[in-house]
């Protein structure tokens, strides 16, 4: 039995550098496809619109059916590409990018100047632990990923966001919290699975890759994400607990 156990864990040290070039193989092939395959998308985007102009040039008014299906049209193309925009992101987590030491201040004011947030909602910051070894381009796809799904998924036409961290021990706890209307705790798993969305996507535009995103990057970094409760009653809260500093083994080495 003994030596049986110590060729079990041979092949599986074995089949560890396997298993992570098979990983990257996968990811290889999403970034190759989503790259290609959206410079058609790209020209598909723009396909209604000739339509329409066409359309116009030719004496015909679009309206009616013909207007709706140019809508839906343009609908489903820019979702498609929105959805390949998330893929190249996700492919990209871990790569072609600085391992260095960032400050979440700098980093989360460089996202909020990138981003549009709407009038109602109200980022605080709460920032106590502030320095953290990661990707300079993974930083801002984990505060980016954090603070879009919080305002897509409110139920209001405003609300609070507060991004808060803290040390704890050696590990830095980034939290996202929001006073919407918050995820039961029987998705609270589910809802880091990539592509997944909990509302249908005709209420709710969006590609479901969100926290898959933060998911992979904690995980990259030998961290973790987490749903909890809000402290304000309702909402929810996402937690990002990361090592302050990482040092990643050879067969976890992310090619940055």
């Amino acid at each position: 039995m003994q030596a049986n156990s110590q060729i079990d864990t041979s092949l599986a040290s074995q089949n560890q550098p396997s298993e992570h070039k098979t990983s990257q193989d996968i990811e290889d092939f999403i970034y190759l496809i989503s790259h290609d395959v959206r410079s058609s998308v790209r020209a598909l985007l723009e396909l209604p619109q000739w339509i329409a102009e066409d359309l116009e040039e030719a004496g015909f008014k679009v309206e009616g059916q013909v207007a709706s299906s140019i809508d839906l049209m343009n609908r489903h193309t820019g979702r498609l590409d929105r959805m390949l925009v998330d893929l190249l992101t996700f492919s990209r987590v871990g790569r072609m990018q600085e391992k260095c030491k960032v400050s979440l201040n700098d980093a989360l004011t460089d996202v909020m100047d990138e981003m549009k947030i709407p009038s109602g909602f109200k980022v605080i910051r709460a920032l106590e632990c502030d320095d953290l070894d990661i990707g300079d381009r993974d930083i801002l796809t984990l505060l980016n990923a954090l603070i879009t799904n919080a305002i897509k998924h409110h139920d209001k036409d405003g609300g609070r966001i507060v991004v808060a961290s803290r040390c704890v021990g050696s590990d830095v706890v980034l939290a996202i919290t929001d006073d919407g209307p918050g995820i039961a705790e029987k998705f609270h798993e589910r809802v880091f699975g990539p592509m997944t969305t909990l509302r249908p996507r005709d209420e709710v535009e969006g590609s479901g890759m969100g926290l898959a995103n933060v998911r992979k990057i904690a995980t990259l970094y030998d961290g973790t994400a987490t749903i909890r409760a809000s402290p304000y009653g309702r909402g929810t809260s996402v937690e990002v607990q990361i090592p302050m500093e990482f040092l990643p083994t050879q067969s976890e080495t992310p090619t940055f």
